[in-house]
This record gives structure tokens, sequence and C-alpha cells, in this order.
């Protein structure tokens, strides 16, 4: 697959480097922050070779790829000056207060995944080892193994205060910093031995917030107002110095009394309300997060419960979470695989199977989710019908997990523990009936294949219109120029293509001609604008300038008027462009196919630069 073509595509189609405020990756998808959202077609973004889907979210644009996607971060960063944070003002999209906290976790959490992936295949080979007799767990060997593992995890509040600062647009190294005095060494020391601590005679709460998520992220979104308001107060020629000190001391102080003894016991409520609605409900409770664990996933709240899945250990053993994610993840990987076998479309089969191996084997379910289940529907049906009958199978047995780890066939081993064989067995069947019954199901419920024209087929409409001599569906171009994407012309009007597909020229010369054989149907007065029609009914506007009309005709000479028909290259305006320029307006000249709907496509040659009378359009 070529990364590069596909990039360009992506970039193009969100309206160009100019639209894109920000833009970052996680492990399955590109995340763009767009100054337009809505100038974006979904339909054409889903028809680019790579891409599985997309989804508008939290003021997110972000294009689903899979496992792959770092190496279309990499073109996309060859292509633009991108930045990797998102602003510090207005996307543009009010988001309600729901989507702001999904799109903080989900913002913050989803470049650690990495890490805590990392982590989790060695916690499971920490259990896997000693049970095939390969390591000693009282050996030092696996001493280290161990906080290799637990590093991930434990300095979390260190990694979020990254990623936290590029969400609230704080100084990074504060932030970190103030994550640091959370997790020092001698604080934890205090901790522990369990004494009252006072801090400047406040009292601190005896916490540890190791592995913690809440304190840090509350504290990060805080630290945004402390550094602008030290911004606005202290003198330039001190600031150097007494702002960092300054920052460092009222953000350590409100971490230690205020907002690390709130975010604890927030995330103790948090473990509290599960525990209580898993004790009430018990197994039906299972059963209804392993049925709806795929649209948690999709709005990002699955990292509201990571106070509770992120400590899973023998002492403190997951019930719910963990659980219900191998039912969800595993009926993902099936369903997806079931589609790869029955669909009879070459490239929707290897997609299905690539997405159905990721699930199985690494738990990651978004390439299946976006790019199959939930695009055909009736497969997320069987998966979610599935994981439902599995939850409820789990949690009649009690199932447990005693190590986090993405559920999947490979860290099957973060279910051993308890007394006996007991627990491991019931995942395993739990395993087996997940695969087995969402792939019959999603056999029997088939898939329905839509219809639609192929990428590659429109290609070679291209080509075959390339080759030919006189295709009457070529438009050629007015005028000699730059040629631009629509979406960098600078008015919404054409730019949103509300008008219709095209491109536009910056003209290097004062002479427009007919783009093709055909009929002058309207000449503004002000000569700014001209209408025409093919002779195979292509409705065109030539739009010469943006707010042109304010020059009333003035450096307009038109040499056609409206009715009458004109001849591929015949002479139809002249324009003094340098006066235009002079007089303050932008010479930008838009070419827009006004009836785009009457036609299967509008495709643009693929050029920078055009001579007049160069083909610029194909109108498929």
């Amino acid at each position: 697959m070529n990364h590069k073509d596909s990039a360009k595509q992506i970039l193009e189609l969100v309206g160009g480097e100019q639209n894109v405020q920000s833009v970052t990756h996680c492990m399955t998808r590109l995340r763009f922050v767009l100054h337009k959202e809505g100038l974006v077609e979904d339909a054409r973004i889903k028809e680019i070779p790579g891409v599985m889907g997309v989804m508008r979210k939290g003021g997110q644009y972000q294009i689903i790829i899979g496992n792959d996607v770092a190496s279309y971060y990499k073109e996309l960063q060859k292509l633009g000056h991108f930045s990797n944070q998102a602003p510090s003002g207005e996307t543009g999209e009010k988001k309600n207060l729901f989507e702001a906290f999904v799109d903080v976790i989900s913002g913050c959490m989803s470049p650690l995944i990495p890490a805590m992936l990392g982590g989790g295949m060695i916690k499971v080979l920490l259990i896997l080892l000693p049970l095939m007799g390969i390591l000693d767990d009282s050996s030092q060997t696996f001493s280290i193994l161990s906080f290799f593992g637990d590093a991930p995890f434990y300095f979390m509040p260190i990694m979020l205060a990254f990623t936290a600062a590029q969400k609230f647009n704080v100084t990074p190294m504060l932030a970190v910093t103030v994550a640091g005095i959370m997790l020092h060494p001698n604080f934890v020391e205090m901790v522990n031995l369990g004494d009252p601590i006072h801090f400047l005679g406040l009292p601190v709460t005896l916490a540890s917030y190791g592995s913690s998520v809440i304190p840090i992220l509350i504290m990060v979104w805080l630290m945004k107002y402390i550094e602008s308001f030290f911004d606005k107060v202290i003198p330039t020629v001190i600031k150097s110095f007494t702002k960092p000190l300054l920052i460092l001391l009222i953000s350590g102080l409100l971490a230690l009394i205020v907002v690390g003894p709130l975010g604890t016991f927030a995330g103790q409520l948090l473990s509290s309300a599960i525990i209580w609605i898993q004790s009430k409900a018990g197994w039906l409770a299972l059963g209804l997060m392993a049925a709806f664990m795929p649209l948690i996933v999709m709005t990002g709240m699955h990292w509201a419960f990571a106070p509770i899945f992120l400590i899973a250990s023998p002492a403190t053993p997951d019930i719910l979470i963990l659980p219900a994610m191998l039912a969800a993840n595993l009926a993902q990987g099936a369903a997806a695989l079931a589609v790869s076998a029955k669909t009879k479309d070459k490239n929707l089969k290897q997609v299905a199977a690539a997405s159905g191996i990721s699930a199985l084997l690494a738990g990651v379910t978004e390439p299946a989710l976006y790019g199959i289940t939930l695009k055909y529907k009736k497969p997320l049906y069987a998966a979610m019908i599935s994981g439902a009958i599995c939850g409820v199978y789990m949690g009649i047995t009690g199932l447990e997990s005693y190590a986090f780890a993405v559920p999947s066939l490979v860290s099957l081993p973060q279910f051993i523990g308890g007394q006996g064989n007991g627990n491991i067995i019931n995942a395993i069947i739990v395993a087996v009936i997940s695969i087995v019954l969402t792939f019959i199901l999603t056999w029997v419920f088939g898939i329905d294949e839509a219809e639609k024209i192929e990428s590659d087929q429109l290609v070679e409409i291209s080509e075959t219109v390339e080759t030919g001599s006189n295709d009457p569906k070529k438009i050629y171009a007015p005028v000699k120029g730059q040629v631009i994407p629509l979406e960098q012309v600078n008015d919404s009007a054409f730019s949103g293509k509300m008008m219709g597909e095209g491109i536009a020229i910056i003209p290097e010369e004062d002479t427009l001609t007919a783009p093709f054989d055909g009929e002058v149907t309207a000449l503004f007065p002000t000569k700014h604008a001209i209408g025409l029609t093919s002779e195979n009914g292509i409705e065109l506007l030539i739009h010469v300038g943006i707010d042109t009309v304010e020059l009333a005709g003035q450096h307009f000479t038109a040499f056609v008027e409206s009715g009458d028909k004109v001849k591929k290259g015949q002479k139809m305006l002249s324009v003094d462009f340098a006066k235009v320029k002079e007089a303050g307006y932008d010479i930008t000249t838009p070419i827009v196919v006004t009836n785009t709907d009457s036609f299967i496509d509008v495709v643009a040659k693929e050029i920078t630069e055009t001579k007049n009378q160069d083909t610029v359009l194909y109108v498929v």
C-alpha cells in the first residue's frame, strides 16, 4: 500500500495544510483538529486506500487507519508543518461537558497505549514464565522484570502530565515536575509510614499517586490558569526565574493539599460505584458491560474505568472491565474474520482478515470496529449478542483478571490465579464461545455489501479520459497559472465546495479563454464571473478573483455575451490582473462544476501549474 499517496489524499481532503490546527496519532487513528471540520466529506475520505473509517468526536476529526497508522503519520509530517499540540483557543466546534471529558481522557491516554501494552505483556510473561519453569519468581531477573512491567503504570502520572500539558497548552516540563512531586520517593515514604503530614501548616492527605489518572489530569488543567495568571502579572525582567518558581510552589501545594485528594476520592467513588453495581446486578452487569463494550470504546469512556482495571493484581483482581473486554475484543476479531471469509470483495477480504488478527492476538479492536463491524452493522450485532452471552457466563462463574493487559488470546495468562485452575479454564471457555459464536452469528446474519465505484476504477476512467484526444468530458484551463485545490481558496463558499467540485488557478496571463465547446449561460454585469454549459451538460462557473464584484467591472473587458456559442480556446475575457492586485484583491480564480451532483465524480488532474488549454479537470 502506498502510504505517501494516501497521506497526500488525506491532507487534500481534510482541507490542506492551512485547515489543520494540529494532528497526532494513537495506535490506530490519525487525530486531526481542523479549523473548519465542515469542509471534509466523510465519504471521500473513506474511499482512500488504507482508510477504514472516520469519526468526528470531541473537536477531533479522527481517521481510522489500523496498526500501520504511524507510517501514514510520518508521510503526513513530510507534507507540511503540523503541530502535534492542541490549540489553546477554541477549535471552532463547541463541545458539551461530556464530549470535553471524553476528549481529555482519550486524547491524553492514547499516546500512552504503546507503553501500557508493553508493560502489560511483560506482566503476562511474569505469570507465564514461572509456570513453564523457565524463570524462578524469587530470582533477581524476575524482580527486575517486575519493575520493567510496573514502570509504565506506576509512572503514568508523569507521562499523563506531558500529554495533558500538550492538551491544555501548559509548559510540559513544569507539568512533569509537579507529577514528580506527587511521586517523589520521600513523599511516598512519608505516606507509607502513616504519620500525619503537614505542609505550611495544612494537612496533606496520605495518598499514593502511582498509577493514578484523575489527580494529575485535574492538576495540569488547573496549571493552565495558574501559568496564564503569572504570565500576566510578573514583570518581563524577572519572569524567567520567578514564573517557574511560583508555578511549582502553588501547583505543588494544590496537588498535595487539594487536587490530589479530590482526584483520589473521585477515583475511589467511581470504583465504589462499579463494585456496588456488580454486587447488586451480578451476572447481568457483566453481560451488559460485555455487550456494550464496543460502544463504550467508541466514546473513549473505557478510560474512565482506568482506576479500576489498571490496578488489577492477585490482591485486587478486576471482576468487571477486563473480563468484559476479553469477550468483546475476541468477538470483534471473530466477526471481522467471518466477514473476510464471506465477502467476495478482495480488498475487504484483506482488510477484514488483518483487522481480525489484530483484535484476536493484540486486543486492538479499532480496525475491526470502525473498518468492518460498525460499517456493515450486522457483524456488530453478532459481536454484541455474543458478548452478552459470554458476559452472563463470566458473571455466573466469577471470572477475574489478575493483571492488566489488553485482553486477547496472547494475554490469556492474565487470568491465571486464584485457587486451582478454574479461573483460567473459564477464561478459555469464554474465548472459545466468543470466537465460535460470533463467527457463526456473523455468517448467518450476513453482510450488506453496498455496490460502489472503487478508487482504482476511477483511476482507470481518468486514465482512459487522459488518452482520448477529443474526449468531451475534459475541462481545459481558461488561463495559464498556478493550480491549487479549492480548499485553499480564501472564500468559504468555494473552499467549502458549497457550489461544487473543481480547482482554482492563480492567473499569470490577462486573457481567459473558453474551457470547452458550449454556450455562455451567464455573464455578470461586473464581468467578474461567467457561467458556461458544455455540449454534454457540464455547468461551469469561472469566478475571476475573490470579492472582485466590488470593482464594478473596472479592469475587466468581455468579448462574449450571455447566450453566445463558444469554441474551446475562444477569447472570452481580458483582465488587468496587475491593477486588480494593486486595488487589494485576491486574483485566485475558482473553476467550479456547479452541477457536480449530476455526475459520478469530478477528478482534478494532479498538477501545480497549467498552461492555457491544458487539461485541468475530468468529469466522470
